[in-house]
């Protein structure tokens, strides 16, 4: 599908919403967010029970303008319609981006793991608007094996997937180190915990938008 990629991806995951006040929390931090100039944003739970993802997804649909900002669930494509979401994020143990597109239709965003110290076998066939690369530096937002391949790595795989594939680089990355991760040939940069575990989100997300461009 056609859509600008921004240089900064959020990804939210459900471990920083509280749990008392957790639809004010998502309200306000989405309005914030929206105000502050998020394009994409990724909803992650990897716990929650489909009425809690329903609930939250709900409160970001409703607070973030369909027009404005597109949202991406974190694997459940099943739940991409009701939710009203833009697209879906699958990874490896998932639902392949194959049958993740036939679930939620040709115009909507798939996003998939593209490798880590190279690209996975097949993977630039998949139909996946955007691949997923790293971890670049060590992370604790996200459990992975996968040892960090450096702003080398982000080259590595650059020079691998050709100039056009859009590649988003994740795990570590801070307002210190992203623009040398773009540099390097990723597309955008993913960033959890150095948006989401900061006071203001918004407020820090619009620093990182100043900073990257």
């Amino acid at each position: 599908m056609r859509f600008a990629f921004p240089k900064v991806y959020p990804i939210l995951d459900s471990s920083v919403i509280p749990a008392t006040g957790r639809s004010q929390y998502l309200r306000a931090l989405g309005s914030g967010l929206a105000e502050s100039g998020v394009t994409l944003l990724e909803y992650r739970n990897k716990s929650g029970s489909t009425a809690e993802i329903l609930a939250d997804a709900s409160v970001l649909r409703s607070s973030m303008p369909g027009g404005q900002v597109k949202l991406i669930l974190d694997d459940r494509a099943d739940l991409v319609e009701q939710a009203q979401f833009d697209g879906v994020h699958v990874d490896a143990g998932d639902l392949s981006p194959a049958q993740a597109r036939r679930l939620i239709g040709a115009d909507r965003i798939v996003g998939t793991f593209g490798g880590s110290n190279d690209l996975l076998p097949g993977v630039l066939e998949a139909p996946a608007d955007y691949l997923a690369i790293g971890p670049i530096f060590e992370t604790r937002t996200k459990h992975t094996d996968r040892k960090p391949i450096g702003i080398d790595g982000v080259r590595r795989l650059r020079q691998q997937a050709g100039k056009d594939v859009v590649l988003s680089a994740a795990a570590g990355i801070t307002l210190e180190t992203a623009q040398r991760v773009l540099d390097a040939g990723a597309t955008m940069v993913a960033v959890a915990e150095a948006i989401f575990r900061t006071a203001d989100p918004a407020k820090e997300f619009a620093r990182w938008k100043r900073a990257l461009g």
